[in-house]
């Protein structure tokens, strides 16, 4: 039983380097490795989708801002002027005071949740984007295989294409603002510039 398996064992060994000689481009693959991480952080289409993250909230942020602060100030007052006050006129602070910081947590939890959402759904926008440049790059480049380098114990900075991708997406950046205000300039263009020439 033993002489069999390691019978066949040596066949697949045999086998292999028979293949490997057929295929000697195996033995020497282009490998790349990129860092997911420092493309989302430096690369346009990410600081752009976390700015837009930012703006979309910063008003609400705002407001419970406020409404903390005007939360805070009524605590101080009462703290400041509960002993002078009526026993109604206390009992009535106490409870706008509690129905104030239920409905700060509340909001607080809401926006938190809202922006936990938002983000997953912009980080899953951003990786599939910067996925799919990857790709894109590593087939440009006849790499055979490009790892993420979360995945990577170690690789020397010769194999590192981060920097290659993120010129890459730079580009792109760079070339799309200018094709969209192109877009709306043309646009008014042919209503009035095709009349005279017709004449």
């Amino acid at each position: 039983m033993n002489c069999s398996i390691s019978s066949r064992v040596a066949g697949w060994i045999v086998a292999a380097a028979a293949l490997t000689a057929v295929v000697p481009a195996w033995a020497d693959p282009k490998i790349g490795v990129v860092d997911p991480q420092r493309l989302m952080m430096e690369s346009a289409q990410g600081k752009e989708a976390f700015e837009a993250l930012r703006n979309e909230f910063a008003p609400r942020e705002r407001t419970l801002q406020a409404q903390g602060q005007a939360l805070k100030a009524k605590q101080e007052k009462l703290q400041k002027d509960g002993a002078t006050m009526t026993d109604d006129q206390r009992t009535r602070a106490e409870k706008e005071l509690r129905d104030g910081a239920r409905d700060f947590e509340r909001a607080r939890g809401e926006l938190q949740d809202d922006e936990t959402a938002r983000r997953n759904e912009q980080l899953s926008r951003l990786q599939r984007t910067l996925g799919e440049e990857v790709r894109n790059y590593a087939k440009s480049q006849n790499f055979d295989v490009v790892l993420s380098g979360e995945a990577v114990v170690y690789a020397t900075p010769a194999y590192d294409v981060t920097p290659a991708v993120l010129a890459v997406l730079q580009a792109k950046a760079a070339a799309a603002p200018a094709a969209k205000p192109a877009t709306p300039a043309a646009t008014p263009a042919p209503a009035t510039a095709p009349a005279p020439k017709n004449k």
